[in-house]
């Protein structure tokens, strides 16, 4: 499987709140993002509990699916951090470069256009 093109344009860091699992979008807190809720970014690494964690907050990013996904689409949280479509008024995290077939897929997303 070819690798995806990754360019991050400004990181941030945030305390973690919980385990942040990467390529997850995290919220302003420090915790996974909310469903339907405006993110920080999308953690860069894996991240332990009280460890700062990278945060790249705009870019061609890379972010887990959690569900089917068509291109060009607005991008939203779904509970998990994860990346959905923006069904009616969510706050929008980005916008889908790839399609994704189901969950668990990771797709790029254009953030901060």
């Amino acid at each position: 499987m070819a690798q995806k093109l990754y360019k991050p344009l400004l990181i941030d860091s945030i305390k973690a709140q919980i385990d942040l699992p990467k390529q997850r979008f995290v919220g302003f807190d420090g915790n996974l993002c909310g469903a339907s809720k405006k993110s920080l970014g999308v953690c860069d690494v894996e991240t332990e509990k009280n460890q700062f964690a990278p945060i790249a907050v705009l870019g061609i990013l890379l972010v887990e699916s959690g569900s089917a996904i068509t291109q060009g689409v607005k991008i939203t949280s779904d509970a998990q951090g994860r990346a959905i479509p923006v069904a009616t008024t969510e706050e929008v995290n980005g916008y889908a470069l790839d399609a994704a077939t189901a969950s668990g897929e990771i797709i790029r997303i254009a953030r901060g256009i």
